[in-house]
């Protein structure tokens, strides 16, 4: 046990009021945006400064989003892409990962290398978007998952898990007749779970937050995914296809409509998130301390 002495106890004291203080300042700019979703518009619209609570009660922010079919076409898009590329990515990082730990393979030292590179140049947006179109990936779903399925830094990542793995598994596998695929399938995977489960974080929240392949790759309005719905609304002030009746209450409305929006693009995220907290900081110090 630490001796509290008052120079200790001045310093808990110090940083507990600078932990709290971190944390407000973090989650304020959430708060905000929630209060002033379920604010009243036209209350919303005359009020500055900072918000502690909404302004008013209103819901008319989530009808509009609610009945806007932009958004709900944007869900569908986003779930295919996160569900679909998610899945894929998962399990083409973890064959290459694999492949790249084995130690009987005698160029993992070279694609390795070869990957690392691509950590560091590439070929640049207008070559990569010529591939996309000349390969008919332009204008469909694909071209927002193909193009990123594997990411060089999870990749590494996965490949340290699995050669932290003992080899005297693999052995022991191999003497009761197992292949590599069953060794893959039954032994690794089921034992690296929580770095499986950090990367499906990772790429489950990138496929989510992508907009910009969406913005370059896409045409066609019934393909843009949540996130460029969002964008749209934010950025470029466009909500002309909201309910909102008038112009001037659709002028009014739009304040609260942007937080709502924010509110319901990110609650899937917050939702999921506490699933998979537990394996969050096991899976990523994974191959980073010895011992």
């Amino acid at each position: 046990m630490i001796k509290k002495t008052p120079a200790r106890k001045a310093f808990l004291i110090c940083n507990a009021i600078f932990l709290v203080f971190l944390c407000i300042i973090t989650l304020y700019p959430i708060l905000f945006v929630l209060f002033a979703s379920f604010s009243d518009p036209g209350l919303m619209m005359k009020h500055t400064g900072l918000l502690l609570k909404p302004e008013g009660f209103s819901l008319e922010a989530y009808r509009a989003v609610m009945q806007n079919p932009n958004v709900w076409r944007g869900y569908g898009n986003t779930l295919f892409v996160v569900l679909i590329g998610t899945f894929l990515s998962l399990m083409t990082t973890a064959m290459a990962a694999y492949a790249l730990s084995r130690r009987s393979m005698a160029t993992r030292r070279f694609f390795m290398l070869m990957i690392i590179f691509t950590m560091m140049f590439s070929g640049g947006l207008i070559p990569l978007f010529l591939v996309v179109r000349d390969i008919g990936l332009y204008n469909t779903r694909w071209s927002l998952i193909l193009p990123v399925m594997v990411n060089a830094t999870n990749l590494t990542i996965m490949r340290t898990s699995f050669q932290e793995l003992p080899v005297s598994l693999e052995e022991s596998a191999k003497i009761d007749g197992a292949n590599d695929l069953v060794i893959f399938a039954r032994i690794c995977l089921p034992l690296c779970k929580a770095t499986m489960a950090v990367m499906c974080l990772y790429y489950g929240v990138a496929y989510w937050n992508s907009w910009f392949q969406a913005s370059i790759y896409l045409r066609r309005r019934e393909l843009f995914p949540l996130q460029l719905i969002l964008r749209e609304i934010l950025i470029m002030n466009d909500t002309s296809s909201m309910d909102g009746g008038s112009v001037g209450d659709q002028e009014m409305i739009g304040e609260t409509i942007k937080y709502a929006t924010i509110i319901i693009s990110t609650l899937p995220i917050l939702v999921l998130y506490p699933f998979l907290q537990k394996y969050f900081v096991k899976g990523v110090m994974i191959g980073a301390v010895k011992g």
